[in-house]
């Protein structure tokens, strides 16, 4: 599928669910309104099904927080039934004890937030204190095989180097690759922008190249013992080359398409005609409206 600026649909992100056990307060909530609506995992499965009958191969699941589905590792099971990739999106804290089944289930891959190694820090961001479960959860993962395991770092205009280096240095040390967030600002909490902190990622590499998603930047950095690691950067704020690669088709956790995480136009209802019987040229109908919905939100 192709939307109307000749960019592919290639892989679609599923919110399981609105709630979250902490409390993040820069959180903008896949860009959806708040719903205690849930889909199961057998509707999961059926909208997936569509997706893979579009050449969608890639799957991400997100929230709230995914993990606090007692159903999650069923989820994953149904979904790596159709998908090539199936990857996540968590918190970590509650990542530790799970992390095996979910890569026996078909996980492939997962995405861990951890925005500072600073426990105050931390608990002004997200209201609570999880620094070491999330820590454990990333370890855990690693040695899963839930590989590669990237830690999403969330950075602000005012985060310093020093702090952000410490965090990144002890992602390299689990065997983790860092990735650095520039703040998807939807709630008017902070300027995002973070061009010192590309800046200074830039000065200390010994190498940069480009992925093909979004165009991000990956820069190669010497650690203090000699080693070359990876950084990836992230920038989708007011960034047309972000929108212009962007691939992605959303569903919200109440069964909304969703074209662009930036904002609420063109939604369509795939949850209600599932629940009626629709059939699968009518729900494939719906996720060709929802493509031709897809506008480039910065362009």
């Amino acid at each position: 599928m192709e939307d109307n600026y000749g960019r592919p649909v290639k892989n679609i992100r599923i919110s399981l669910l609105d709630e979250c056990n902490l409390n993040c307060y820069y959180c903008h909530h896949e860009g959806q309104s708040a719903s205690k609506i849930t889909m199961t995992p057998e509707e999961i499965e059926k909208i997936i099904m569509i997706a893979e009958k579009l050449d969608i191969k890639k799957i991400k699941f997100t929230g709230g927080e995914p993990l606090i589905r007692n159903d999650i590792i069923d989820i994953i099971a149904r979904a790596s039934k159709y998908m090539d990739d199936v990857s996540m999106t968590t918190n970590g804290t509650l990542l530790a004890p799970l992390a095996d089944e979910l890569y026996n289930a078909g996980l492939t891959r997962i995405n861990v937030s951890l925005d500072t190694l600073d426990k105050k820090r931390y608990k002004e961001i997200s209201g609570t204190d999880k620094v070491d479960r999330v820590l454990a959860g990333i370890r855990t993962a690693v040695t899963a095989g839930l590989n590669p395991v990237k830690v999403n770092i969330v950075a602000f205009s005012d985060t310093g180097h020093d702090d952000l280096m410490r965090t990144v240095d002890e992602v390299w040390n689990l065997n983790a690759i860092p990735q650095i967030i520039e703040l998807v600002d939807l709630n008017g909490v902070s300027s995002s922008d973070i061009s010192h902190v590309e800046d200074f990622i830039s000065s200390k590499a010994i190498k940069v190249r480009e992925r093909n998603m979004h165009r991000r930047k990956i820069y190669t950095l010497e650690t203090s013992n000699g080693e070359l690691k990876e950084v990836e950067i992230v920038r989708p704020m007011h960034n047309t080359v972000f929108c212009a690669n962007c691939s992605r088709i959303r569903v919200t956790n109440d069964g909304l398409l969703k074209p662009c995480l930036m904002h609420n136009n063109g939604l369509v209802d795939i949850l209600t005609p599932l629940r009626r019987g629709a059939s699968s040229e009518e729900l494939i109908a719906l996720f060709q409206k929802t493509v031709k919905n897809r506008v480039p939100y910065w362009r």
